[in-house]
């Protein structure tokens, strides 16, 4: 369990760590720099360039998957961050060139194809490159693009905009003229530049010692399904209830089609579920799958688990598929007999379209859970809660003292938008609100 001194002092060190990679770059350049100052408004355009530079590289630091780095936040609010962390170093980036260009006309000969045409190139390339990546991303389901294609370009632009900017820095050499400063410039993109190789070749290299099979494939309701996986040969993976996996189906770990689900079995049961909602491009077909097809799991990643709780009354406010982790959790309590104290606020939009109903109402039943539907178009004579989740539903069935307890919250964005913000206008500390997206792709 995590408690609030535990959580602050990681935050303050997560971000410092965080902020002095940023600024090393910076710092390496000042030693031993012995050139005339070139205005505020150059230097402050060159300070830029190498923070976004810098932003850049640490973003496949991000995305690694390494779990000791997330905690006690989460790979999925680790990966929040990196999306975020992307817009901001294109701004750097973008401002970069905006100031430098504005700054002093000398400049302009850098995207001058008559001066230099490869680096003309490059450097337009760079900028092009850093744009389409961001704008994939934010408009990537605007755009109809399929995530096989935004996954493959995402890290090659990545990778290109980290390339050409460490080339550029030792061509102008202005700020990196020593020998061992160029060395470390080089050896921290390779690092950076690596550890993509790392996620795409060495991961997949591992999954491949461990493949797993479907067992069966099961529709819970409308557009929804569960499938089973048993692992080939070997013991299978630990997980706590509440953490997801990245999965890969087919003979080939090497594959672009790889997407996060999180688990929806209990970890004391012998094969691994994850239920899935037909949402698009690969979970449209997600039904179509034939037991014993092959599969690859990576994982588990996340800390929507209960060790995360030092509480004696948790809380799930959970929308949709979103329900999946609570129901590991669930199946987790009623396996293991623990009638500690857990209220469920679920919303749907109809009992018909409501995954688990029966399964979570003989939960409820055999432990302590308070189970709360709340449906968008209620059957006829329904005397429960009704419409969305809101401060309303909240205040209804959440304790006005809700000193001891903890929040899960997990489902649609725009639910999870009004249920955190709820909770922060309540006064409850972050580090008692637990949060998976599922838009962390």
């Amino acid at each position: 369990m995590v408690t609030k001194g535990e959580f602050v002092k990681y935050s303050a060190k997560w971000l410092i760590l965080f902020t002095v990679l940023v600024i090393a770059p910076l710092l390496l350049a000042s030693i031993g720099h012995g050139e005339s100052n070139r205005g505020f408004w150059v230097e402050f355009g060159v300070a830029l360039g190498f923070v976004g530079l810098a932003m850049m590289g640490l973003q496949f630091v991000l995305t690694a998957r390494y779990s000791k780095i997330g905690a006690p936040f989460g790979l999925d609010e680790l990966l929040q961050f990196h999306g975020q962390a992307g817009y901001i170093a294109w701004g750097f980036i973008m401002g970069h060139f905006i100031i430098l260009f504005a700054a002093d006309s000398e400049f302009h000969k850098f995207l001058d194809p008559f001066v230099n045409f490869p680096r003309a190139l490059a450097l337009s390339g760079v900028i092009l490159a850093i744009t389409i990546l961001v704008a994939t991303t934010y408009w990537r389901e605007k755009f109809g693009i399929i995530y096989e294609w935004w996954r493959a370009t995402h890290g090659a632009l990545a990778l290109i905009v980290v390339f050409v900017g460490t080339v550029h820095i030792m061509q102008v050499g202005f700020y990196i003229s020593e020998l061992w400063q160029q060395i470390v410039w080089v050896g921290f993109s390779l690092a950076a530049m690596g550890l993509l190789l790392h996620n795409r070749v060495w991961r997949p290299m591992k999954m491949k010692e461990k493949p797993w099979k479907v067992t069966k494939v099961e529709e819970e309701v409308e557009d929804t399904w569960t499938v089973e996986f048993e692992p080939v040969g070997h013991e299978g993976i630990e997980f706590s209830a509440g953490q997801f996996v990245w999965i890969t189906i087919g003979d080939s770990p090497f594959s672009l089609q790889q997407h996060p689900f999180t688990i929806s079995s209990s970890p004391d049961e012998e094969n691994i579920q994850l239920t899935i909602k037909e949402l698009g491009d690969f979970t449209s077909t997600i039904g179509e799958i034939e037991p014993g097809t092959g599969a690859y799991i990576e994982g588990p990643y996340g800390n929507f688990i209960l060790s995360q709780s030092a509480s004696t009354h948790n809380i799930f406010i959970i929308g949709g598929i979103g329900v999946t982790p609570t129901l590991s959790i669930l199946k987790s309590l009623r396996d293991r007999q623990d009638q500690r104290k857990t209220t469920v606020i679920y919303g749907t939009k109809s009992q018909e379209l409501t995954p688990f109903y029966e399964e979570f109402k003989t939960i409820s039943e055999e432990l302590n859970v308070n189970m709360v539907h709340v449906f968008e178009e209620p059957p006829k004579g329904w005397e429960g809660e009704t419409g969305f989740i809101d401060e309303g539903v909240m205040k209804r069935n959440i304790p006005e003292d809700f000193t001891n307890c903890e929040f899960f919250v997990c489902g649609p964005p725009p639910m999870m938008d009004v249920v955190e913000m709820t909770l922060s206008e309540w006064g409850v500390p972050v580090y008692k609100i637990h949060s998976e997206r599922f838009n962390i792709a």
